[in-house]
């Protein structure tokens, strides 16, 4: 079975000196060529036309098309990375479609919606780790947790998130140490907090699994410049780290 090149044209939504182009590039050779000089389209032809079409609205250039083409032997491959392709574009309209309802949303509010937390989402620059210490489920709830946030719920956490740094950075200051009473009643306000979140083990009150996940979260802040930076110095993130290890610790 061969179609010609109107045809294939017509159906594609291509002219058919777009194909008759791709042919110069190499880029989709007609399947046969006919005495009158007429192209045709087998099914084949037809599938790498429409790989070539989905690439390019990925925003592929025409030599990075031929690249994936040349490197893509296995059709069933080819098209798990078609899918693959597809839904990081999926991801990438929904944010920019969330981006726009929070503009608007904002306007309506006169809310400032600036700030990076609004924007990128909750646990977004973290989903590997998140992912690889306490599993798909943990990312993927907490990230439509998130989302499903109106732009004033999002702004309210984000001021609760910066009164417990506030206290964090106040009880520093004041020179008490990691274990004592204030610095304990913090702690502990983190804790809560941090269970808010769902689909962590804190959330999910397995005991065994929190403490790792707070301990871990502790020793980040220490060593991660992002988290000294929110802290406003490595000494608070420092003084936060042993203040939830203390805290852990008593837990028994």
């Amino acid at each position: 079975m061969e179609w010609t090149i109107q045809q294939v044209a017509r159906k594609a939504g291509v002219s058919s000196r777009t194909l008759r182009h791709y042919d110069d590039l190499g880029l989709l050779r007609p399947s046969s060529v006919g005495a009158n000089g007429y192209r045709y389209y087998d099914p084949t032809a037809v599938a790498r036309l429409q790989r070539i079409l989905l690439l390019r609205d990925l925003g592929l250039s025409l030599d990075d098309i031929a690249e994936v083409l040349d490197r893509s032997g296995d059709e069933e491959a080819a098209l798990r990375e078609h899918v693959t392709l597809l839904e990081a574009e999926r991801d990438r309209l929904d944010r920019r479609i969330d981006a726009v309802r929070r503009a608007v949303e904002a306007r309506r509010t006169g809310v400032d919606p600036s700030l990076d937390a609004l924007l990128e989402g909750f646990n977004d620059p973290y989903r590997d780790e998140v992912v690889a210490r306490w599993g798909e489920r943990a990312y993927q709830e907490a990230h439509d947790w998130w989302h499903g946030k109106s732009l004033r719920e999002q702004v309210d956490w984000k001021r609760d998130t910066d009164e417990l740094i506030a206290a964090w950075q106040d009880a520093w200051r004041a020179g008490g140490s990691p274990g004592a009473d204030r610095a304990q009643e913090i702690a502990a306000r983190h804790v809560r907090w941090l269970g808010q979140v769902p689909a962590t083990p804190l959330a999910d009150g397995d005991r065994e699994r929190s403490a790792e996940m707070v301990r871990c979260l502790a020793e980040m802040y220490a060593q991660d410049p992002d988290f000294a930076d929110t802290y406003g110095a490595p000494e608070v993130a420092a003084f936060v780290r042993d203040a939830l290890l203390e805290h852990v610790r008593r837990w028994g």
